[in-house]
């Protein structure tokens, strides 16, 4: 019989990854490859490993159109992330992202029927009010994005939202067709965005192939492959507020490293804007009257 602490620990095991995640990343930019080829190479080598295991997953595509708008949904989502901790301070990137509770907000209205209520709204100010202190900075006057990472960030946090809300929609359906789209998004979307940054001249096209860069991005597909695993085991398993909780060691785990590795400067307004973020993403993940379904199986 499996120990019930074997959920919570994927959990956690995912979170890890993730949190971690900037670190091979930045070591594949440092050897020539962008962050967009990155993420396409990773999802490419995980779609690759998938097909093998499930190789009529792609048929669920057909079935099920709601697919197409998770397939961008999630590869939006990775091109934000990835970039955006690639290039940006690591803990001001992490919890920019980490605004994907307040979006849910207002996402939530239009595509679930889910009205606001007094408390979401609150929470959603909350979390607004942390992001213009983390945003506010001497040099400038008003609390707006200040570089291409804020702006990724920003971005990657809503596609993130996003994305859970359609898997909530797509929750009555296997898991293999939802990973096969997410794993299919990483990989078109990075493809296509740097396709275009590389026509503008912004994204230096893909290096030849090298084992010093290879070996890196091979065992960062492996990490997120099983990540993703760990995820559909350990969100199956548990209430989803409670899963929601566990995923915000991210957050932990990015800001650790990042401090110890000089990937990011911790000061007061960080402390403060940040803190007022994650008690936002706390308090809407906190168990309400009635708990809410597990989240849908998938990936970032």
């Amino acid at each position: 019989m499996a120990s019930p602490a074997l959920p919570a620990l994927a959990l956690v095991l995912n979170a890890f990854v993730w949190g971690v995640s900037w670190w091979p990343f930045r070591r594949l930019h440092e050897q020539g490859l962008h962050p967009l080829w990155a993420t396409a190479l990773v999802y490419l080598v995980s779609l690759a490993l998938l097909l093998a295991v499930k190789p009529h997953a792609w048929r669920g595509l057909a079935r099920h159109p709601l697919l197409w708008l998770l397939m961008a949904s999630a590869g939006l989502t990775n091109v934000g992330f990835n970039w955006a901790v690639t290039v940006g301070d690591v803990v001001r990137v992490v919890l920019l992202f980490y605004l994907m509770p307040a979006w849910t907000v207002l996402l939530a209205w239009p595509l679930l029927g889910e009205k606001p209520t007094a408390v979401s709204l609150l929470r959603l100010a909350l979390a607004m009010a942390g992001v213009v202190i983390v945003l506010e900075t001497p040099g400038s006057p008003w609390p707006v994005p200040e570089s291409v990472a804020d702006w990724l960030a920003l971005a990657g946090g809503f596609s993130f939202a996003l994305t859970n809300i359609v898997l909530r929609k797509l929750q009555g359906i296997e898991a293999a067709p939802r990973v096969l789209a997410m794993f299919t998004g990483g990989a078109v979307l990075a493809t296509a965005a740097g396709l275009l940054g590389m026509s503008l001249g912004s994204v230096p096209p893909l290096p030849a192939p090298d084992a010093a860069w290879a070996g890196v991005g091979l065992a960062l597909s492996l990490g997120f492959l099983a990540s993703n695993v760990a995820l559909q085991y350990g969100a199956s398993r548990m209430h989803a507020h409670a899963a929601a909780l566990i995923m915000l060691s991210e957050v932990v785990f990015a800001s650790l490293s990042a401090v110890a590795l000089g990937a990011a400067q911790m000061n007061l307004r960080t402390w403060v804007g940040g803190a007022l973020i994650l008690a936002a993403a706390v308090w809407s993940a906190w168990p309400a009257a009635s708990p809410a379904p597990p989240p849908g199986d998938g990936a970032q």
